[in-house]
């Protein structure tokens, strides 16, 4: 018999040992019932090529707990072709999550299902791995005939790109176009004060004239303006049309030019007709500096002189000669000539500007580099900006995107690649121009054993010695791919001799090397450093990686 004692009372209970026994069991099988449970199970475990499975992954934990399902290809040898949404149900405390994948295989054979990791509250668990069975699709031989492979059919670029770039160069022109037209070429409508500006002289001064007649300055007592621009309506028509110096002069000296003209018989003027403009000329000089008012209906008598002055000016100038016609012609011909060669200047020069103006956006935004390549065009920036191919090449596949798709070649890896025999699987793409090239090659060995990766490298490298490489510098690093398989990564520069020429030109070469029993992958790919179309094929060739794991 036990006794507890309390603090707080004096008093002593006993307690039996079978009490702590059964409370100690009570929490020992309540922490057991707390204990996560995980099952897993597969639909069937025999399919056909290219069918799926269903694999389910039960687990029941606490409401609390935090349950991570694996992701991404940790199924392989067999590939994830969806994984579901988690189905997850409540009971009090507890819960059920359910998570479904569906897999599948291209390659018959019997493949086994890896554990998978189930990570609960920073814990690992372990489903259990199962065997399932890919088996061949029959094909009846006897009623259905065999036929051999379709050759490789060449399919019509996509010509998108270009059309579109022609179409923003057609709206660029477009509107220059219409700029140059709407500036340059385009009939204004004109003002009335520009069509009275293109009247001649003699039209354009009797307009005037009966312009000022209808005008309110003798109403309101406005003499000066009045008579200021009476007087530079008749100067203005005969600066124009006989061509004397009338603006600039004072009255005397308008009126002995006008003599001087009249006596060398080059303006049959009366001399009354003289004498008449020169008393108008004063008055309007009274008028205007010394303040003088003449009576409205002498204003309107002067308004009338000038008129006739005009008109018997006019027909007092001598009529031109026919050789002074022709000149006169031929000087018009001149004129819109060098007017019609004027605007065919501001056209070219408009539309030049427009094209250097783009070629400067373009080689700040793009380069020069890339400019050029894109208006001389470069067989590398073709390959990079055209429509790739995504393709699997051998046994074990080799996933790769590629600019164009790799050929079958001849068995032409080193003999150490295939030591104790097997089959190999080459495929290669070598571009016309440079030493862009691209090869992918699948092993398999007819002994189970591991590759030997430093004798392929070795075979690599003479290779390229054979092929005239120089300067060959290797480095080696490991490399993941897409799917996550590790794999080797030997990298490096050398010289490549040209093939076109006795030089060298500086490169770069790639090799990645992949493998397990009884197999290995390889991929080969060579490139010129000074090429940047080129590098960036490399390295979108290098993302696209993925292999198998195994066979």
């Amino acid at each position: 018999m036990l006794i507890l004692e309390s603090r707080n009372n004096t008093r002593a209970w006993p307690v039996s040992k079978f009490m702590l026994t059964g409370l100690f069991i009570f929490c020992c099988l309540k922490g057991m019932a707390q204990a996560p449970v995980i099952q897993s199970y597969v639909d069937t475990a025999s399919i056909r090529i290219g069918q799926q499975i269903r694999f389910s992954v039960l687990v029941e934990v606490d409401s609390s707990s935090s349950v991570i399902f694996p992701d991404g290809q940790t199924f392989s040898p067999l590939e994830t072709v969806e994984a579901f949404q988690t189905d997850t149900t409540r009971k009090k405390d507890r819960m059920t999550l359910e998570k479904m994948y569906a897999l599948t295989q291209f390659d018959s054979g019997t493949y086994v299902l890896p554990t998978q990791r189930i990570e609960i509250d920073g814990k690992g668990y372990f489903t259990d791995s199962v065997e399932i069975a890919v088996a061949n699709v029959p094909v009846d031989t006897l009623t259905q005939n065999l036929y051999d492979i379709k050759p490789l059919i060449q399919v019509e670029k996509d010509d998108a790109r270009l059309w579109m770039i022609l179409g923003f160069v057609l709206l660029a022109l477009l509107v220059a176009g219409g700029g140059i037209y709407y500036f340059f070429f385009r009939k204004k409508t004109m003002t009335e004060e520009e069509k009275e500006a293109l009247l001649p002289p003699y039209d354009r001064a009797l307009l005037e004239l009966r312009r000022l007649e209808n005008s309110r300055y003798l109403i309101q007592d406005e003499y000066k303006k009045y008579y200021s621009e009476l007087t530079a309506i008749v100067r203005s028509y005969l600066e124009e049309e006989v061509h004397v110096f009338a603006l600039e002069s004072t009255t005397d000296q308008l009126i002995d030019k006008l003599e001087l003209m009249k006596d060398s018989g080059e303006l049959n003027l009366t001399e009354d007709t003289i004498i008449q403009f020169k008393k108008i000329l004063q008055t309007a000089d009274l008028v205007k500096f010394a303040r003088s008012k003449p009576v409205a209906s002498v204003a309107e008598d002067d308004r009338k002189s000038v008129e006739q002055i005009v008109i018997k000016t006019k027909e007092a100038l001598p009529e031109p000669t026919e050789e002074e016609l022709m000149q006169q012609g031929a000087y018009q011909e001149v004129l819109a000539r060098n007017n019609q060669r004027r605007k065919l200047y501001i056209v070219a020069g408009s539309a030049l500007s427009v094209i250097v103006l783009a070629f400067v956006i373009s080689i700040s935004y793009f380069g020069f580099r890339y400019v050029k390549d894109s208006l001389l065009g470069n067989p590398t920036k073709t390959l990079l900006e055209g429509e790739w191919v995504n393709s699997s090449y051998g046994f074990p596949p080799i996933h790769l995107e590629t600019p164009e798709v790799l050929t079958r070649q001849e068995d032409s890896l080193n003999s150490v690649v295939r030591n104790g025999g097997g089959d190999v699987q080459a495929f290669a793409f070598n571009s016309q121009e440079g030493v862009f090239s691209i090869g992918a090659s699948s092993t398999t060995f007819s002994k189970p054993e591991e590759p030997k990766f430093d004798e392929t490298i070795e075979g690599q490298l003479k290779k390229l010695e054979e092929a005239g490489a120089r300067n060959i510098i290797t480095k080696k690093e490991e490399f993941i791919t897409t799917g996550g398989v590790k794999g080797l990564k030997v990298y490096g520069s050398c010289n490549f001799a040209m093939p076109d020429s006795n030089g060298f030109a500086k490169g770069s070469y790639l090799i990645l090397l992949f493998g397990g029993n009884g197999f290995q992958q390889q991929i080969t790919i060579s490139w010129l450093d000074d090429d940047p179309y080129a590098e960036e094929m490399a390295e979108r060739i290098q993302r696209s990686v993925d292999v198998k794991a195994q066979v």
